[in-house]
């Protein structure tokens, strides 16, 4: 049996069609298929979805990363946010941080935090 003949399976004919689509298509193609996909689906699905699958990616990252990949993909975010935002983007996140937490907290919350920080502050000086 010739080459022509043979079938191709449907593996095969993706994998081709894809790349296909990659030569004669450039990074905007994509990025207007992927917000028209993004928009599809927020219209067929509401909050809920986004939060339901943002824990189950969160769970599934949780278990298979340790401590130390937090501690990186943290620093790259903070290093970007930093080069992105000025004095004044902080100062509004902060202060909405900080009304958010005395809307939930009360003052013995803030005696208590107050306290750990106190004596953080200490041992790390010397000062027992």
């Amino acid at each position: 049996m010739a080459d022509k003949d043979k079938k191709m399976t449907v593996e095969e004919a993706g994998r081709k069609g894809g790349e296909a689509t990659a030569d004669s298509h450039d990074k905007e193609f994509y990025q207007e298929i992927g917000k028209k996909g993004g928009e599809a689906t927020a219209e067929k699905h509401g909050k809920e979805f986004y939060q339901e699958i943002g824990k189950k990616g969160g769970e599934a990252t949780a278990d298979s990363h340790d401590k130390d990949f937090y501690q990186e993909i943290g620093k790259k975010g903070g290093e970007s946010t930093a080069e992105n935002h000025d004095k004044e983007f902080y100062q509004e996140i902060g202060k909405k941080g900080g009304e958010a937490t005395a809307d939930s907290h009360d003052k013995d919350f803030y005696q208590e935090i107050g306290e750990k920080g106190g004596n953080a502050r200490a041992k790390n000086n010397g000062e027992d």
